[in-house]
Protein backbone atom coordinates (compact mmCIF):
# COMPACT_ATOMS: atom_id res chain seq x y z
CA UNK A 1 0.00 0.00 0.00
CA UNK A 2 2.67 2.51 1.03
CA UNK A 3 5.08 1.48 -1.72
CA UNK A 4 2.49 1.97 -4.45
CA UNK A 5 1.51 5.45 -3.26
CA UNK A 6 5.10 6.48 -2.61
CA UNK A 7 6.26 5.31 -6.03
CA UNK A 8 3.62 7.48 -7.67
CA UNK A 9 4.61 10.51 -5.61
CA UNK A 10 8.28 10.05 -6.51
CA UNK A 11 7.46 9.71 -10.20
CA UNK A 12 5.36 12.86 -10.04
CA UNK A 13 8.34 14.66 -8.52
CA UNK A 14 10.63 13.58 -11.35
CA UNK A 15 12.45 10.70 -9.66
CA UNK A 16 13.30 7.42 -11.34
CA UNK A 17 12.04 4.43 -9.37
CA UNK A 18 13.38 0.90 -9.03
CA UNK A 19 11.56 -1.78 -7.06
CA UNK A 20 12.88 -4.93 -5.42
CA UNK A 21 10.36 -7.75 -5.60
CA UNK A 22 10.17 -11.49 -5.17
CA UNK A 23 8.18 -11.56 -8.41
CA UNK A 24 9.38 -8.67 -10.58
CA UNK A 25 6.92 -7.23 -13.08
CA UNK A 26 7.77 -6.26 -16.62
CA UNK A 27 9.69 -2.99 -16.68
CA UNK A 28 7.95 0.15 -17.84
CA UNK A 29 9.30 3.49 -18.99
CA UNK A 30 8.91 4.74 -15.42
CA UNK A 31 9.79 1.80 -13.17
CA UNK A 32 12.54 -0.82 -13.19
CA UNK A 33 12.13 -4.09 -11.30
CA UNK A 34 14.79 -6.26 -9.68
CA UNK A 35 14.47 -9.63 -7.99
CA UNK A 36 15.39 -10.59 -4.48
CA UNK A 37 14.54 -13.49 -2.19
CA UNK A 38 15.26 -12.64 1.43
CA UNK A 39 14.79 -16.17 2.75
CA UNK A 40 17.34 -17.54 0.27
CA UNK A 41 19.66 -14.55 0.63
CA UNK A 42 19.40 -13.71 -3.07
CA UNK A 43 19.49 -10.17 -4.49
CA UNK A 44 20.23 -8.80 -7.95
CA UNK A 45 23.31 -6.72 -7.21
CA UNK A 46 22.62 -4.44 -10.18
CA UNK A 47 19.66 -3.02 -8.26
CA UNK A 48 21.87 -0.32 -6.68
CA UNK A 49 23.57 0.77 -9.88
CA UNK A 50 23.10 4.54 -10.28
CA UNK A 51 20.87 4.64 -7.20
CA UNK A 52 20.97 7.66 -4.87
CA UNK A 53 18.46 6.63 -2.19
CA UNK A 54 17.07 3.40 -0.78
CA UNK A 55 13.66 3.34 0.90
CA UNK A 56 13.10 0.12 2.83
CA UNK A 57 9.45 -0.83 3.42
CA UNK A 58 9.68 -4.62 3.42
CA UNK A 59 8.12 -6.57 6.30
CA UNK A 60 5.38 -9.10 6.95
CA UNK A 61 2.02 -7.65 8.01
CA UNK A 62 1.89 -7.91 11.81
CA UNK A 63 -1.93 -8.08 11.79
CA UNK A 64 -2.35 -10.73 9.11
CA UNK A 65 -2.81 -13.74 11.41
CA UNK A 66 -2.33 -15.03 14.95
CA UNK A 67 1.15 -14.76 16.40
CA UNK A 68 2.33 -18.34 16.45
CA UNK A 69 6.04 -18.97 17.04
CA UNK A 70 6.48 -19.39 13.28
CA UNK A 71 4.55 -16.22 12.51
CA UNK A 72 6.60 -14.21 15.00
CA UNK A 73 9.78 -15.42 13.34
CA UNK A 74 8.44 -14.34 9.94
CA UNK A 75 7.50 -10.89 11.25
CA UNK A 76 10.97 -10.36 12.70
CA UNK A 77 13.16 -11.91 10.01
CA UNK A 78 11.29 -10.30 7.11
CA UNK A 79 12.54 -7.01 8.54
CA UNK A 80 15.97 -7.82 9.90
CA UNK A 81 17.18 -10.25 7.23
CA UNK A 82 16.03 -8.00 4.39
CA UNK A 83 17.95 -5.10 5.95
CA UNK A 84 21.01 -7.30 6.46
CA UNK A 85 20.85 -8.40 2.82
CA UNK A 86 20.90 -4.77 1.68
CA UNK A 87 23.72 -4.01 4.13
CA UNK A 88 25.75 -6.87 2.70
CA UNK A 89 25.28 -5.57 -0.84
CA UNK A 90 26.15 -1.98 0.11
CA UNK A 91 29.28 -3.09 1.93
CA UNK A 92 30.55 -5.30 -0.92
CA UNK A 93 29.75 -3.32 -4.07
CA UNK A 94 30.74 0.16 -5.16
CA UNK A 95 27.76 2.50 -5.21
CA UNK A 96 26.66 6.12 -4.87
CA UNK A 97 23.84 5.67 -2.31
CA UNK A 98 23.49 8.85 -0.24
CA UNK A 99 20.78 7.80 2.21
CA UNK A 100 18.98 4.73 3.52
CA UNK A 101 15.47 5.51 4.77
CA UNK A 102 13.66 2.73 6.57
CA UNK A 103 10.23 2.13 7.92
CA UNK A 104 9.93 1.29 11.61
CA UNK A 105 6.92 1.40 13.92
CA UNK A 106 5.59 3.11 17.02
CA UNK A 107 5.53 -0.38 18.50
CA UNK A 108 9.14 0.42 19.41
CA UNK A 109 7.87 1.96 22.66
CA UNK A 110 5.87 -1.09 23.62
CA UNK A 111 2.18 -1.81 23.15
CA UNK A 112 0.65 -0.45 26.31
CA UNK A 113 -2.12 1.78 27.62
CA UNK A 114 -0.42 4.77 29.12
CA UNK A 115 -0.91 8.49 29.63
CA UNK A 116 2.75 9.07 28.79
CA UNK A 117 3.52 10.82 25.50
CA UNK A 118 6.37 8.86 23.91
CA UNK A 119 9.21 10.68 22.19
CA UNK A 120 12.06 9.36 20.07
CA UNK A 121 14.47 9.56 23.00
CA UNK A 122 12.41 7.16 25.12
CA UNK A 123 13.76 3.63 25.65
CA UNK A 124 12.53 0.60 23.78
CA UNK A 125 9.58 -1.28 25.25
CA UNK A 126 9.59 -4.82 26.59
CA UNK A 127 7.06 -6.74 24.49
CA UNK A 128 7.21 -8.62 21.20
CA UNK A 129 6.61 -5.70 18.84
CA UNK A 130 9.13 -3.58 20.72
CA UNK A 131 11.80 -6.27 20.34
CA UNK A 132 11.01 -6.53 16.62
CA UNK A 133 11.39 -2.77 16.14
CA UNK A 134 14.57 -2.70 18.21
CA UNK A 135 16.24 -5.46 16.17
CA UNK A 136 14.95 -3.91 12.95
CA UNK A 137 16.42 -0.50 13.78
CA UNK A 138 19.69 -2.07 14.91
CA UNK A 139 20.01 -3.66 11.46
CA UNK A 140 19.46 -0.22 9.90
CA UNK A 141 22.05 1.33 12.21
CA UNK A 142 24.65 -1.06 10.80
CA UNK A 143 24.18 0.68 7.45
CA UNK A 144 24.96 4.00 9.11
CA UNK A 145 28.42 2.61 9.87
CA UNK A 146 28.99 2.47 6.11
CA UNK A 147 28.88 6.28 6.22
CA UNK A 148 25.41 6.36 4.66
CA UNK A 149 22.86 8.73 6.16
CA UNK A 150 20.07 6.71 7.75
CA UNK A 151 16.60 7.73 8.86
CA UNK A 152 13.96 5.56 10.53
CA UNK A 153 10.27 6.50 10.44
CA UNK A 154 8.39 4.98 13.38
CA UNK A 155 4.99 4.72 11.78
CA UNK A 156 1.60 4.45 13.43
CA UNK A 157 -1.61 3.22 11.79
CA UNK A 158 -1.69 4.37 8.16
CA UNK A 159 -5.10 5.61 7.00
CA UNK A 160 -5.79 5.21 3.28
CA UNK A 161 -8.65 4.60 0.88
CA UNK A 162 -7.58 1.10 -0.06
CA UNK A 163 -6.05 -1.88 1.77
CA UNK A 164 -5.72 -0.01 5.07
CA UNK A 165 -6.84 -0.53 8.65
CA UNK A 166 -9.56 2.07 8.08
CA UNK A 167 -11.21 0.01 5.37
CA UNK A 168 -11.27 -3.04 7.66
CA UNK A 169 -13.05 -0.97 10.31
CA UNK A 170 -15.80 0.37 8.06
CA UNK A 171 -18.30 -2.53 7.50
CA UNK A 172 -19.95 -2.48 10.97
CA UNK A 173 -19.90 1.32 11.09
CA UNK A 174 -21.55 1.57 7.67
CA UNK A 175 -24.65 -0.20 9.02
CA UNK A 176 -24.74 1.61 12.35
CA UNK A 177 -23.20 -1.20 14.41
CA UNK A 178 -19.79 0.30 15.04
CA UNK A 179 -18.44 0.13 18.59
CA UNK A 180 -15.34 0.89 20.62
CA UNK A 181 -12.92 -1.96 21.27
CA UNK A 182 -12.25 -3.06 24.83
CA UNK A 183 -12.14 -0.09 27.18
CA UNK A 184 -12.13 2.33 24.25
CA UNK A 185 -9.63 4.62 26.00
CA UNK A 186 -6.55 3.22 24.25
CA UNK A 187 -4.89 5.84 22.10
CA UNK A 188 -4.87 5.55 18.32
CA UNK A 189 -1.71 6.95 16.71
CA UNK A 190 -2.25 7.48 13.00
CA UNK A 191 -1.03 9.18 9.82
CA UNK A 192 -2.68 9.80 6.45
CA UNK A 193 -1.04 7.88 3.59
CA UNK A 194 -0.34 11.11 1.71
CA UNK A 195 1.49 12.64 4.67
CA UNK A 196 3.50 9.46 5.21
CA UNK A 197 4.66 9.47 1.58
CA UNK A 198 5.52 13.17 1.90
CA UNK A 199 7.59 12.29 4.96
CA UNK A 200 9.63 9.78 2.96
CA UNK A 201 10.15 12.38 0.26
CA UNK A 202 11.16 14.86 2.95
CA UNK A 203 13.70 12.36 4.31
CA UNK A 204 15.20 12.06 0.84
CA UNK A 205 15.49 15.77 0.23
CA UNK A 206 16.58 17.04 3.65
CA UNK A 207 20.01 15.86 4.75
CA UNK A 208 19.28 17.00 8.32
CA UNK A 209 16.83 14.12 8.72
CA UNK A 210 18.91 11.45 10.37
CA UNK A 211 18.03 9.02 13.13
CA UNK A 212 14.54 8.11 14.38
CA UNK A 213 11.36 10.11 13.81
CA UNK A 214 7.79 9.36 14.84
CA UNK A 215 5.63 9.23 11.72
CA UNK A 216 2.30 10.08 13.32
CA UNK A 217 0.15 13.20 13.54
CA UNK A 218 0.52 13.38 17.32
CA UNK A 219 -3.07 14.15 18.30
CA UNK A 220 -4.69 12.51 21.34
CA UNK A 221 -7.34 10.35 19.67
CA UNK A 222 -8.75 7.38 21.57
CA UNK A 223 -10.37 4.32 20.04
CA UNK A 224 -13.76 5.54 21.23
CA UNK A 225 -13.20 8.97 19.66
CA UNK A 226 -12.19 7.30 16.42
CA UNK A 227 -15.39 5.25 16.34
CA UNK A 228 -17.50 8.30 17.04
CA UNK A 229 -15.77 10.29 14.28
CA UNK A 230 -16.24 7.51 11.70
CA UNK A 231 -19.92 7.14 12.59
CA UNK A 232 -20.46 10.88 12.34
CA UNK A 233 -18.77 11.03 8.95
CA UNK A 234 -20.88 8.11 7.67
CA UNK A 235 -24.00 9.64 9.24
CA UNK A 236 -24.68 6.52 11.24
CA UNK A 237 -25.60 6.13 14.92
CA UNK A 238 -22.93 5.27 17.46
CA UNK A 239 -24.68 3.59 20.36
CA UNK A 240 -23.45 0.02 20.55
CA UNK A 241 -21.75 -1.12 23.78
CA UNK A 242 -18.01 -1.59 23.72
CA UNK A 243 -16.85 -4.93 22.36
CA UNK A 244 -15.32 -6.81 25.32
CA UNK A 245 -11.58 -7.39 25.48
CA UNK A 246 -11.91 -11.15 26.05
CA UNK A 247 -13.50 -11.50 22.61
CA UNK A 248 -10.35 -10.18 20.90
CA UNK A 249 -8.07 -12.29 23.08
CA UNK A 250 -10.12 -15.34 22.07
CA UNK A 251 -10.05 -14.47 18.35
CA UNK A 252 -6.50 -13.19 18.00
CA UNK A 253 -4.55 -14.38 21.01
CA UNK A 254 -1.48 -12.30 21.81
CA UNK A 255 -2.02 -10.21 18.66
CA UNK A 256 -5.07 -8.61 20.34
CA UNK A 257 -2.77 -6.06 22.00
CA UNK A 258 -2.53 -4.07 18.76
CA UNK A 259 -6.29 -3.46 19.01
CA UNK A 260 -6.71 -3.10 22.75
CA UNK A 261 -3.68 -1.05 23.74
CA UNK A 262 -2.14 2.20 22.60
CA UNK A 263 -0.31 5.24 23.92
CA UNK A 264 0.19 8.80 22.78
CA UNK A 265 3.10 9.36 20.41
CA UNK A 266 4.72 12.77 19.96
CA UNK A 267 5.21 14.34 16.52
CA UNK A 268 7.20 17.30 17.88
CA UNK A 269 10.59 16.20 16.54
CA UNK A 270 9.53 15.97 12.89
CA UNK A 271 7.56 19.22 13.19
CA UNK A 272 10.68 20.98 14.48
CA UNK A 273 12.38 19.88 11.26
CA UNK A 274 9.81 21.98 9.41
CA UNK A 275 7.44 19.25 8.29
CA UNK A 276 3.81 20.36 8.09
CA UNK A 277 1.08 17.72 8.07
CA UNK A 278 -1.56 18.27 5.39
CA UNK A 279 -4.00 16.13 7.35
CA UNK A 280 -3.29 17.23 10.91
CA UNK A 281 -6.70 16.32 12.34
CA UNK A 282 -8.75 13.15 12.14
CA UNK A 283 -11.66 15.16 10.72
CA UNK A 284 -9.57 16.32 7.75
CA UNK A 285 -8.29 12.80 7.12
CA UNK A 286 -11.77 11.24 7.21
CA UNK A 287 -13.20 13.99 5.00
CA UNK A 288 -10.59 13.07 2.40
CA UNK A 289 -10.78 9.31 2.72
CA UNK A 290 -14.52 8.85 3.26
CA UNK A 291 -15.84 11.93 1.47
Amino acid sequence: MVGKSLSQLLLNKGYQVSILSRKPKKETEEIRYFQWDVEKGIIDDSCIDNVDFIIHLAGENVAKSRWTARRKRQILESRTRSTELLHQLLSQKEHRVKAFISSSATGYYGTTNSTKIFEESDPVGKDFLASVCSDWEAAVDAIKKLEIRTAKLRTGVVLAKEKSALQKMLPPFSIGLGAALGGGKQYFSWIHIEDLCRLYLNAIEHTSLEGSFNAVVGDAITNDMLGSAISKKLRRPYFMPNLPSFLFHFLFGEMAVILLKGSQISADKIKKEGFVFKYNTLEKALDNLLG
